[in-house]
């Protein structure tokens, strides 16, 4: 009885040890958004539940209005602050690739998120990468729209400093059989100026068949422009990623579809691996990730906001799904905080 008693004191022991350690980690997660975009909030959402889910710290770094040179100095800061982890996009691995590389080269363990590749994750030297294929997201977008008969449309792309951002662009293009170069638009993110430049693309080009919005940002003036031109109902329209007014615009069958990438699981996801890596003090990310699988905390989150993330050998992909008016009302009410 007396063993049975030490035991049950010890077990509590370094349980009790195991959260001190990992409420002492102190992590920092880093994008290339600009403060404008509301999609981050969504992403933060997701951060601020990791971090109080698994008892740890986590500041949110970003350049406020996007600038990549920006970025690059807020990689080199958290290198020298020695976190205990990072978690950062690649909106252009020319840019970042050199201060990742630096923070990997002092021991500190790094997972990329939202923007970026698997592939280019792994030459940065990041354990793994959680977000989605853009290309691939871009192709199935374009692959609906050519079922409806699309054979031309404008891409809206609010995020040209991003060149990944391109790759969206380029899968629609390629699945509907244009060319996304001659497609695309470069509509800045003030809403006066997106909805103008869309109003002025379509107003000279009025055979354009679709037009693909990039996120919240140009989706929801591209509306407004479509609107004004008394184009609702006679131009296909799709977007990536969710707000109240393109919920609304599937619902009144003014948008076809969103393409929803999970921005919670982006921000939960790579907080939550780097807690329990840091908890058991190994950078082994297969054997985090099967802990986090079986964690309830993650489990109810999923259950509760209808999130459904793909764990395959390359990194966990968030997206793309589509969301439709046949599927609308099961994420409708969490847009804009957890969808």
């Amino acid at each position: 009885m007396r063993n049975l008693a030490s035991r049950v004191a010890v077990l509590a022991a370094l349980a009790f040890c195991a959260q001190v350690f990992a409420a002492d980690a102190h992590f920092v997660m880093i994008s290339h958004a600009p403060d404008a975009d509301p999609f981050w909030n969504v992403v933060k959402n997701g951060m601020r539940d990791a971090s109080d889910d698994f008892g740890v710290s986590v500041d949110y770094r970003n350049p406020p209005n996007g600038d990549l040179a920006d970025m690059k100095h807020l990689l080199e800061q958290a290198a020298a602050r020695q976190y205990d982890g990072v978690v950062t996009s690649i909106p252009d691995v020319d840019v970042v690739q050199a201060p990742i590389k630096a923070i990997v080269a002092r021991g500190i363990p790094v997972i990329t998120f939202n923007s970026g590749t698997s592939e280019q994750s792994a030459a940065v030297g990041a354990l793994l990468h959680v977000g989605q294929s853009e290309y691939e997201a871009g192709k199935g977008a374009g692959e609906l729209a050519k079922a409806a008969g699309v054979k031309s449309f404008l891409c809206v792309n609010n995020n040209v400093t991003n060149p990944i951002s391109f790759d969206r662009c380029r899968g629609f293009g390629d699945a509907i059989g244009a060319d996304f170069k001659t497609s695309t638009l470069d509509s800045g993110n003030d809403p006066i100026e997106v909805e103008n430049r869309v109003f002025a693309a379509l107003h000279r080009k009025p055979d354009t068949q679709a037009v693909l919005a990039l996120g919240p940002t140009s989706a929801d003036p591209s509306l407004r422009a479509v609107e004004k031109l008394g184009l609702n109902g006679h131009i296909y329209f799709a977007t990536f990623d969710m707000t109240p007014a393109v919920d609304k615009a599937i619902s009144d069958g003014r948008a076809a579809f969103a393409i929803d990438q999970q921005p919670y699981l982006q921000g939960y996801i790579p907080v939550a691996l780097l807690a329990l890596m840091k908890r058991d003090n190994t950078h082994d990310v297969e054997r985090a990730l099967k802990e986090l699988v079986a964690d309830p905390a993650f489990q109810n989150r999923l259950k509760k906001y209808g999130l459904v993330p793909h764990f395959g050998p390359h990194g966990v992909a968030t997206g793309p799904s589509f969301v439709t008016r046949t599927n609308l009302g099961v994420v409708e009410k969490y847009t804009g905080q957890y969808r």
